[in-house]
């Protein structure tokens, strides 16, 4: 059976995670695997208090901050097996039958790496536990999470919906082919209406772009209609997004080096950061 991987930390975007990947795990007859990843440092106090302190002084404080920190480290992990069983819970109720558990401490990539050969795609929070103070800002580990996932990465909104109209931000790279070519082949769209949209300023040139993916689409037997649009991406995705019901944003990530990112910023950290749907994302 295959296999989702769903990142979990217990912020305010995990009930929604568990809901997302009940939903994907369904369609594609696949098991969770659900993961929570402790920090290397997490559980530990972060000031060494003793460093001023002499002899028989300072000896009782490394005493007392050695048994505090190691306190601290059995409540993160009963933290960490709350999160998880709490995870199983929602996933049980929402149909999934085999759901396995992984409580890993270490860097969350290197924990991906044990598991990757054997998950079909990763679901995970737009935000972490720090979402109700930095509602602007991704989770730190997301995208380090897409640019080495070698799976298509579902990031979810903090409010599950229902999944029934599709928005395909479509330029003709690399890997929004890759997104069509996954797509073409997967389960999950074969009830869904999809719109496949480019945004230039050749129209002509935009709708033969267009037209290329959709036909790729139905020919899997899709429901897939092309559009094209002129703009900037991020401001006719949002607007489309926002007057047009569509419940799912699917895009090639990150087709352009970090350098280039950088100086003239990314669609996809932008697409992220401001849409208020789920968003689905292929390299």
């Amino acid at each position: 059976m295959d296999k989702i991987l769903a990142l979990l930390d217990g912020s305010a975007y995990s009930e929604s995670v568990c809901h997302h990947t009940a939903w994907i795990a369904k369609k594609l007859n696949a098991g969770v695997e659900a993961m929570h990843v402790l920090g290397r440092r997490e559980g530990a106090g972060s000031d060494d208090l003793s460093g001023t302190l002499r002899l028989g002084a300072r000896s009782a404080l490394l005493k007392e901050l050695s048994s505090l920190d190691e306190q601290r480290a059995k409540l993160a992990q009963s933290k960490g097996h709350a999160i998880l069983e709490d995870a199983k819970t929602i996933l049980e109720q929402d149909g999934v039958p085999v759901v396995n558990l992984r409580l890993r401490k270490g860097d969350l990539l290197e924990a991906l790496r044990e598991v990757e050969n054997d998950i079909r795609a990763i679901t995970i929070g737009k935000r972490g536990e720090g979402s109700e103070f930095a509602s602007e800002h991704l989770g730190s580990n997301l995208e380090r999470i897409v640019r080495i996932s070698k799976v298509p990465v579902f990031v979810a909104s903090r409010d599950f919906r229902p999944i029934s109209k599709v928005l395909v931000a479509y330029d003709g790279s690399a890997s929004a082919k890759v997104a069509i070519d996954r797509m073409s082949t997967s389960p999950v769209f074969e009830d869904l209406e999809v719109c496949v949209l480019c945004v230039g300023q050749d129209q002509t040139k935009s709708k033969a772009v267009a037209g290329e993916a959709v036909a790729k689409l139905q020919a899997a037997n899709i429901t897939a209609t092309p559009r094209t649009a002129t703009g900037e991406p991020e401001e006719v995705l949002n607007r489309l997004v926002a007057n047009e019901g569509f419940n799912l944003l699917v895009m090639g990530a990150y087709g352009h080096s970090r350098i280039r990112n950088l100086i003239i910023g990314s669609t996809t950290t932008a697409m992220i950061q401001t849409v208020k749907i789920p968003v689905l994302l292929y390299r």
